[in-house]
């Protein structure tokens, strides 16, 4: 939702947080953990080959 990745459509914090009932801030938390945890070379090697990228 946050980058348009099923829609094409970017959304802010504030919407994001609406839909799913928690504060930008927490959705601010949520994704700066998951975006640290695909930085982790194992991790990001398994999505690049979920994604068949070389």
């Amino acid at each position: 939702m946050r980058f348009g990745l099923d829609d094409g459509q970017a959304r802010t914090l504030e919407e994001v947080g609406r839909e799913f009932g928690v504060t930008r801030e927490r959705v601010r938390q949520i994704e700066a953990k998951t975006l640290a945890k695909l930085r982790q070379p194992q991790r990001s090697q398994k999505l690049k080959e979920f994604l068949d990228v070389e």
